[in-house]
């Protein structure tokens, strides 16, 4: 245990707190168990390092990666018995996916240790929730994902934007700080902003955390094999060359020689670990569930990272505004327009010059328009939606 409270307060050391993701605030701190679920590379480990910097005792907290190499002799409910016994309460375990039969031994920590708070993470959002019905009575779930435009600001450019609602947005009561340009910062966003990366070639990381999630995390959770593995691949080359599109299950399924039905369900897998966003139909019941209307990246950085051709801004628009309402909002194909939130708001994006006349005498219809910086009537900019969160 000694190594691990060495390495422990290196990471400690080099953690930086002059800025906070959105999801530190919403955690409920106070629970005994906290699991904090996402893709890779959105900032999970710095949160709870963070938090352990800033609001606890520094020797009676323990943070561990499930990978080190002390779990290959040891046990992780017998480290927990040994930490509390010392005075240990605050217990962090990163990667806990990582980690052989997690979910059996997260519940015998909790049962046995009553007095330890325990927060895990996992950079598969696909092992996290295989294991989190086990855990339902026990750990409060938390899911984070990548930067908005808003966190981008102030992490990169040092710029403070409130937190919007959309009815204020709708309402077009959202007041600018003095002074900003909100079009300045947002096409670099756009290509590189939703991954807190600060430094090196951009691409290359965003690359490392496709093909770990691709390669590792969804193979180990859907036990697939390898040559499945290499068709999930071939699967989200052909999305992101593709994106948006309506899905032919079918033809898919035929270019990489499985059923479409599994087509369906790799799609499944690909979306749960943050690299695709499916848009349903709003049409309720079961039935609705599975009827997924196009197929996007999850976010833009993927499409100018993983893209093989000259970047559509259409895509990207849209792309965009899907990300940052699908988190917080029910999200919809409409019939009419592109989109649909909460069965209520219809929505049609696009560039300055884009026209109205599909929402014409439509109640909550509303046009989204790129290169504009300040909204009018049923007109929203764009980059307003990325102050969400």
């Amino acid at each position: 245990m000694e190594q691990l409270q060495i390495t422990f307060r290196k990471l400690l050391n080099g953690t930086d707190t002059t800025f906070h993701r959105y999801m530190h605030e919403r955690i409920n701190w106070d629970a005994r168990m906290i699991g904090l679920m996402g893709p890779r590379g959105i900032g999970k480990t710095t949160l709870v390092l963070q938090h352990i910097k800033e609001h606890l005792p520094l020797n009676e907290s323990l943070y561990v990666q499930a990978e080190d190499f002390y779990f290959a002799s040891n046990r992780l409910v017998d480290l927990a018995g040994s930490f509390e016994k010392t005075g240990g309460r605050y217990l962090f375990i990163d990667e806990i996916h990582k980690y052989k039969d997690w979910s059996r031994e997260l519940k015998l920590i909790y049962d046995y240790y009553p007095e330890l708070h325990v927060v895990f993470t996992g950079s598969s959002v696909l092992d996290i929730a295989k294991g989190a019905f086990d855990l339902s009575r026990r750990a409060l779930m938390y899911e984070m994902q990548g930067l908005s435009y808003r966190e981008y600001l102030e992490l990169f450019h040092g710029i403070r934007f409130p937190v919007c609602t959309l009815q204020q947005l709708l309402r077009q009561e959202v007041e600018m700080p003095e002074g900003f340009l909100p079009l300045q910062h947002f096409s670099d966003y756009l290509q590189k902003g939703y991954y807190p990366f600060a430094d090196g070639d951009i691409n290359q990381y965003i690359q490392q955390v496709v093909n770990a999630t691709i390669e590792t995390d969804i193979p180990q959770y859907a036990d697939l094999s390898v040559a499945t593995a290499r068709k999930l691949k071939r699967l989200l080359a052909i999305i992101a060359q593709s994106a948006p599109f309506k899905p032919n299950m079918t033809q898919i399924g035929g270019q990489l020689e499985v059923s479409r039905n599994s087509i369906a369900e790799l799609c499944v897998y690909l979306e749960k670990a943050g690299l695709i966003g499916q848009l349903r139909t709003s049409t309720g019941g079961i039935q609705g569930l599975g009827k997924v209307d196009k197929i996007y990246l999850d976010n833009t950085a993927l499409i100018y990272a993983l893209g093989n051709r000259n970047v559509e801004i259409g895509t990207v628009r849209e792309t965009f505004f899907f990300n940052q309402t699908r988190f917080l909002f029910s999200v919809a194909t409409s019939p009419i327009s592109d989109f649909l939130i909460d069965e209520k708001y219809t929505f049609e994006v696009g560039g300055k010059k884009k026209k109205q006349s599909q929402l014409q005498n439509i109640e909550n219809g509303y046009v989204v328009k790129d290169d504009i910086e300040t909204g009018y009537g049923n007109i929203i900019p764009l980059w307003m939606f990325g102050m969400l969160y």
